[in-house]
């Protein structure tokens, strides 16, 4: 059983919560979502160049998405390379892709990644990051009930942190693409924000996360997803996740 209590940086926890995506059908199912957009994402990237998964500790993207070369900066068994995200260790327009799921908010310094987001993604390269965002429903929850810290009043986007899943701004999306979009323009003319798209309103909330419980039967997950996609279409305010996807367009210079 996963306790709060456990060091959340220990990279031998790494099978434990593996397994716990794999067997818990509706979450590992709601992954498999995410991968699958992955994928969306690689199919409008350049065919020149590596496609990354940042954060990638117990992802299964691999099995759905060919190719894809994993990172963490933890030393997780499995992993194709130990990578810092704020220091990435591939050479200057090197990458077609960049993928990520709850990794951005976890960054100490999301300036020094998307830094080197701009130096390393090829002409026309992507960064797709799955993230936290302040719904209606989400924030009291982000707020007060989850481990992480979510703070949208933060002035800076750096936060001190003891280790890569101690710490964290789960309000930070929101905070560098929304709240300081002019901000984030003028410090990175090369990357564009091509969408940031609010959905997921009830479903990961109700499968209960790494938690142990679940209160969707995986029966009525294909029910939930329906209700999830009315709610995004119709009251975009519920979602409590977003999927922001920014695209590559180098500057001009002289």
């Amino acid at each position: 059983m996963l306790r709060e209590s456990e060091n959340l940086d220990d990279p031998e926890r790494i099978e434990e919560l593996r397994a716990r995506i794999r067997s818990k059908i509706p979450l590992r199912r709601w992954y498999e979502e995410c991968y699958d957009r992955y994928q969306a994402c690689l199919e409008r990237c350049p065919s020149e160049g590596i496609a990354l998964e940042i954060g990638a500790g117990a992802s299964f993207a691999p099995e759905r998405v060919p190719g894809l070369v994993t990172s963490d900066l933890l030393p997780y068994d499995g992993v194709d390379q130990v990578a810092d995200a704020m220091a990435l260790p591939f050479e200057d327009a090197s990458l077609r892709a960049i993928l990520m799921q709850n990794v951005f908010h976890h960054i100490p310094d999301v300036g020094a990644f998307l830094a080197e987001a701009q130096r390393t993604l090829v002409p026309g390269g992507r960064v797709l990051m799955i993230e936290p965002h302040p719904g209606w429903l989400a924030t009291p929850f982000w707020t007060h009930l989850h481990h992480e810290t979510f703070d949208p009043q933060a002035t800076s986007w750096r936060f001190d942190s003891r280790g890569p899943l101690s710490d964290a701004n789960g309000a930070l999306p929101w905070i560098v693409f929304q709240r300081d979009r002019a901000r984030f323009e003028d410090e990175f003319p090369g990357l564009e924000v091509a969408s940031y798209r609010v959905h997921t309103a009830l479903r990961y909330f109700l499968v209960g996360g790494l938690k142990t419980w679940s209160l969707i039967p995986s029966r009525g997950f294909a029910l939930a997803t329906r209700v999830d996609a009315f709610l995004s279409a119709h009251c975009p305010k519920m979602g409590s996740f977003v999927d922001i996807e920014l695209v590559h367009r180098p500057t001009r210079t002289g």
